[in-house]
């Protein structure tokens, strides 16, 4: 069977095919992949020249900070039993993971991930229709430590059109520089980071049978508010001294 994937030839726009060049990877790319596995994964290296990239599905704005990521996908068997078939169920989408990711590279920006259904419809990811994107802040400072906290993080959820939405947040997600990799099992470090948002960890609300998702895309944004620098203390304001009488 033929994928028609957009990485799965040469692409237009200055890069793909057999050039040799080093430049950046673009995360805002569709990833394609099959799906109906435990662990699914996605990878792609792409050498990229100036301008807009386009693929099957429409154009975006290249926006690089990494050479190279992979995207994985975590899941797990939900129970969905009938009168006919008590064993019945699918494979739910558990979590994605951005694996290999250089977080001083990427530092401060927003990265957000997006499932893309076999009909090119961003599939909702929380417990209303308009939850299309899941976002995290990547640190502004390489991390020490693991950092699970979603406040932390503000992972949040977002429109297909990049506005916030408040409300119950079902999601979690951690950002991982110990311990191995999800994707490859290589030793995590803050340059070669695993990035996971869990979709919905209670399995209670958001179950998305694996076997719709046709991509997966992962973009990052400038977060001018992560190195903006803080404002300055203001000065204590000196009395005003009145003359002597």
């Amino acid at each position: 069977m033929t994928l028609h994937s957009p990485l799965s030839g040469p692409v237009n726009s200055g890069f793909g095919g057999g050039k040799k060049h080093k430049s950046k990877f673009v995360l805002g790319v569709a990833i394609m992949g099959l799906i109906p596995f435990v662990m699914s994964t996605f990878a792609a290296s792409v050498t990229v020249g100036n301008g807009a990239l386009e693929f099957g599905q429409g154009s975006q704005q290249a926006i690089a900070c990494d050479s190279k990521i992979y995207i994985a996908m975590g899941e797990e068997w939900h129970a969905q039993p009938t009168d006919l078939d008590a064993s019945a169920g699918f494979f739910r989408v558990r979590a994605v993971t951005v694996s290999n990711l250089d977080l001083q590279a990427c530092a401060g920006k927003k990265l957000r991930i997006r499932l893309i259904d076999g009909t090119s419809q961003e599939i909702s990811i929380g417990a209303i229709p308009d939850a299309k994107v899941l976002q995290v802040s990547l640190p502004a400072a390489l991390p020490t430590a693991n950092i699970s906290d979603p406040t932390a993080l503000l992972l949040s959820y977002l429109t297909g059109t990049g506005n916030p939405i408040t409300g119950t947040l079902l999601a979690s997600a951690a950002v991982s520089v110990s311990g191995t990799s999800i994707y490859d099992g290589s030793v995590l470090s803050a340059n070669n980071a695993d990035v996971t948002f869990f979709i919905d960890p209670s399995a209670s609300v958001v179950n998305i049978d694996g076997q719709l998702v046709r991509r997966t895309t992962v973009e990052t944004i400038d977060n001018p508010a992560a190195s903006a620098p803080a404002p300055a203390p203001s000065g204590t304001p000196t009395p005003s001294s009145s003359p002597t009488p």
